[in-house]
């Protein structure tokens, strides 16, 4: 018997509905990429203002309307922070607390979303709840009294009340760690510990190379935090030499009203702060997207 073969005849309206679908999809993807434009350029903006504007020359910035682009490049601006004002010190005690605090952050954070992850103990989930749950409570409750105890032990004008409270680590961090872990299959544990290895053995040689992706992400959210942090170095540095970048941009903002403008300095050393941040991202900008995309599956 043979087989009849059903076929759909191509008429003028399937042509019209196939034109009319892909100008659809034209128009869709047109106005995404429009939109990506157009709200990148406002978000852009600010960086090339505050890039313009550390190229312009202090009359150019009495112009008005304002110049959008300086009519000559002062690049000695980027020279005058650098030589007048004590921008190496800055730089330094940032980099310190920044790198000391990146390090901390990310074994403590490591080892305890280990423990919440692979273990199972008394009062493991009341713990991580708790862990949760201090991200509810902004840091200003507790400022008065670490203010006070780190007073008491001395380390005021020190790095050390900017890197001490992290060595544990942060409760994001640890959640993301901990859902990343979770999403790792138990088997690869539970072979290593047939081979012989012990948890940490366990943790360093087996689970760690998987969680690159991870642990960069929690190295680029905890640099980019601890660089840009600015309540706590106000708070507890008041020495000149003591100070960090993101405090340091307030000394051009405490000039008198009758003084000079020193928004040129101001901005040169508003983009030689940002820079390191945008190197960073740019350079781990893959893995830092991975991290975050595979955190998070299990719950």
């Amino acid at each position: 018997m043979a087989e009849r073969v059903a076929t759909t005849a191509y008429t003028p309206y399937s042509r019209r509905r196939d034109a009319s679908q892909a100008g659809a999809r034209w128009f869709g993807r047109f106005f995404l990429y429009a939109c990506v434009v157009v709200f990148g350029i406002i978000f852009a903006f600010p960086l090339y203002w505050a890039i313009a504007t550390s190229l312009k020359s202090e009359p150019e910035l009495y112009y008005y309307p304002p110049l959008f682009w300086p009519e000559g490049f002062v690049i000695g601006n980027y020279a005058e922070v650098v030589t007048k004002y004590p921008f190496a010190y800055w730089f330094w005690n940032s980099s310190l607390v920044s790198a000391l605090t990146v390090i901390g952050v990310t074994i403590s954070s490591v080892i305890v979303a280990y423990s919440f992850a692979r273990f199972r103990y008394p009062g493991r989930d009341l713990m991580f709840m708790l862990t949760l749950g201090t991200m509810m409570f902004p840091a200003q409750i507790t400022l008065i009294p670490t203010f006070i105890l780190f007073r008491l032990l001395g380390w005021l004008n020190t790095p050390l009340p900017l890197i001490v409270p992290h060595l544990g680590g942060t409760a994001f961090t640890i959640f993301l760690l901990r859902q990343f872990i979770m999403s790792l299959p138990r088997d690869l544990d539970e072979a290593a510990v047939i081979d012989g290895a012990n948890y940490p053995r366990i943790l360093y040689s087996v689970l760690v190379p998987l969680m690159k992706p991870a642990i960069a992400t929690v190295a680029v959210i905890t640099f980019i935090s601890a660089w840009n942090d600015f309540m706590g170095p106000l708070i507890y540095l008041n020495k000149p030499n003591a100070l960090t970048l993101a405090v340091g941009l307030r000394f051009f903002q405490n000039q008198p009203s009758d003084a000079r403008r020193f928004d040129h300095y101001m901005m040169s050393m508003v983009v030689m702060t940002a820079l390191p941040c945008i190197i960073l991202f740019f350079l781990a900008q893959r893995t830092f997207v991975q991290g975050i995309v595979m955190s998070g599956i299990k719950g």
